[in-house]
């Protein structure tokens, strides 16, 4: 996957978890939380649907990394190179 690809998908991950999220704005080097309002269920709703499309393990100690759209793509595009 592309880095636009795996962009697309997480915001489309957070459209579908929130209806009402607004991405016009939105800062790739922000909070994804502090912009959206997302709490820490709907974290977990991002991690468990990465999991269930991708096949993918995110360790706790590692969701540090999707904290912003930036470190999201970051740290996918290595795990998502070959999907």
């Amino acid at each position: 996957m592309t880095r636009d690809e795996i962009r697309d998908v997480i915001l489309e991950i957070i459209e579908d978890i929130d209806e009402d999220a607004d991405f016009e704005g939105l800062d790739p080097a922000r909070p994804l939380r502090d912009q959206l309002d997302l709490d820490s269920m709907d974290f977990l709703d991002i991690v468990m649907e990465l999991r269930k499309r991708y096949q993918l393990q995110i360790p706790e100690e590692e969701y540090p990394e999707l904290a912003t759209l930036d470190s999201c793509v970051n740290y996918l595009e290595p795990k998502l190179k070959d999907k």
